[in-house]
C-alpha cells in the first residue's frame, strides 16, 4: 500500500512525519515538493531586512524525515478520484491514499500588469530580489508599494520600513500600503486591526485602505481615482490554489477529504470545520489540520489492512478550527492577540520568536530554532 503526500509545507511535513509515526512499516510513504527543502513561511518576509534568516528557517527534508520516500520534483497535475498524479520529469505515481498539501500561490485576480510588474513573497527568492530592488530606492529615493494589506502585506511593509530606517533613507523613501477593504489585516477582529494600523503608522508606513488596484505599469499602479508611481511594487494580495490543480481551492469537508482516495490539507482547500466554520488560511490551521488527517489516514489504512470483509468504511474525525490567537510582525515590533486581549511590545516580539522556534523545535529541528531565535534577538 501507498500514502502519497504531495507537497512539504507546513501541513505536508507535519503530515508526513505522524504518519511515519503511526502508519505500519510496510505501508509506502512517498512525500513529493519541487524543493529539497521546507521553508517557516510565516518568516519568510524577515530575510526582506536579514539574510541569513533563510538558513534558519529552510530546512532540509531529509533531516526531517526518516523513513519516508522524498521524490525532489514539480507536481503538474493531480487526479484525485483516481489516485493518480504527474510529475515534471513526465513519470506518473499512483497512491492508494493521498493528501495534497501543495499549498497555494499568489493570486493577481487577472489584474492587468500587476502579474508582470510586482514581486511576491512566497519563497526565499523572492524575498532577496524585494530586498536587492529595495536597497537600489533606499540609495536613490522613492516609493516601495505594497498592495493587500493582510497579514503578509503589513509584515512585508514592516521590514520595508525597518530596513530604510537602518539604512537612513526614512526622510527620502514612502512605503505605501495599499488595501482594498476598509481596514488593514480586514479578516481580524478590530482591536486587533487598530493595533496593527497603530504599529505601521508608527513606522510612517502610509496606509491607504479602500483603495483597490485597478492596472499596473513598469513605473506606476492605476487606482480608482489616481496614478500612483512607484519605484518597487510587491504584491500581496490574496490568494489561489496551485497549477496541479487548476488553481482551484476546492471546498473540502470537515473530515479534510475530497475523494475516497485524497484528502486536502491547509491552504490547498477551502475546508469548513465541525461547527460550520470557514478555515482560514494559516499556518497554525495547516498544522492543525495535517494532525486530522493523520488520524483519518490511519483509520483508513488499517481498515483496508485488516480485510474484514465488511463494507462499512471507518467513521472519519472532523477537524474543529480552534487557534489560542493570532500575532503579526511589524518591523521590529508586533501584535498578538490570545482570546480578546491584543498584545504588543516586547511581550508581542517574544511571542512572535517563540512561535517560529516551537514550530521548528515540533518538526525536529532544534538547531533551526535556536538559530532563529539568535536571528531574532540580534534584530
Amino acid at each position: 500500500m501507498k500514502v502519497a503526500v504531495l507537497g512539504a509545507g507546513y501541513a505536508g511535513l507535519v503530515l508526513a512525519q505522524r504518519l511515519e509515526r503511526r502508519l505500519p512499516a510496510a505501508v509506502d510513504i512517498v512525500v513529493v515538493d519541487e524543493s529539497p527543502t521546507h521553508l517557516v513561511q510565516h518568516e519568510v518576509h524577515r530575510v526582506i531586512r536579514r539574510p541569513t534568516v533563510a538558513e534558519a528557517i529552510t530546512l532540509p527534508l531529509h533531516d526531517a524525515l526518516d523513513r519516508a520516500e522524498i521524490v525532489t520534483e514539480r507536481v503538474e497535475h493531480v487526479d484525485p478520484e483516481a489516485g493518480l498524479v504527474e510529475l515534471g520529469d513526465g513519470t506518473e505515481l499512483e497512491y492508494d491514499f493521498g493528501a495534497v498539501c501543495l499549498g497555494a500561490e499568489t493570486n493577481f485576480y487577472d489584474l492587468p500588469g500587476v502579474e508582470e510588474h510586482s514581486l511576491p513573497l512566497k519563497r526565499v527568492h523572492h524575498a532577496e530580489a524585494i530586498r536587492a530592488q529595495f536597497l537600489d530606492v533606499c540609495e536613490s529615493g522613492g516609493t516601495a508599494v505594497v498592495g493587500g494589506a493582510g497579514l503578509s502585506g503589513v509584515q512585508t511593509a514592516g521590514e520595508l520600513a525597518a530596513l530604510a530606517d537602518e539604512r537612513d533613507a526614512s526622510d527620502r523613501v514612502d512605503i505605501v500600503l495599499l488595501e482594498q477593504f476598509d481596514s488593514v489585516a480586514p479578516n481580524f477582529p478590530e482591536n486587533f486591526q487598530q493595533a496593527v494600523r497603530e504599529e505601521l503608522e508608527t513606522r510612517d508606513v502610509e496606509i491607504r485602505t479602500d483603495t483597490p488596484v485597478q492596472r499596473a505599469s513598469a513605473d506606476s499602479i492605476e487606482l480608482d481615482d489616481e496614478e500612483l508611481p512607484y519605484d518597487l511594487f510587491v504584491w500581496t494580495g490574496g490568494i489561489r490554489g496551485s497549477d496541479a490543480m487548476a488553481g482551484d481551492r476546492p471546498i473540502v469537508r470537515n473530515d479534510l477529504r475530497l475523494t475516497e482516495k485524497t484528502f486536502v490539507v491547509g491552504d490547498a482547500a477551502r475546508a469548513v470545520d465541525a461547527d460550520g466554520e470557514a478555515v482560514p488560511a494559516s499556518a497554525s490551521a495547516a498544522i492543525r489540520e495535517a494532525g486530522t488527517v493523520a488520524g483519518n489516514l490511519e483509520r483508513l489504512v488499517e481498515h483496508e489492512l485488516d480485510g474484514d470483509g465488511t463494507d462499512f468504511a471507518p467513521r472519519l474525525k472532523p477537524y474543529r478550527f480552534e487557534v489560542p490567537g493570532w500575532i503579526v510582525s511589524v518591523g521590529d515590533g508586533a501584535v498578538a492577540q490570545v482570546g480578546p486581549k491584543v498584545v504588543t511590545g516586547p511581550a508581542a516580539k517574544a511571542m512572535k520568536t517563540s512561535v517560529g522556534a516551537g514550530y521548528l523545535g515540533s518538526v525536529k529541528a532544534i538547531e533551526k530554532a535556536a538559530e532563529l531565535v539568535e536571528e531574532e534577538l540580534d534584530a
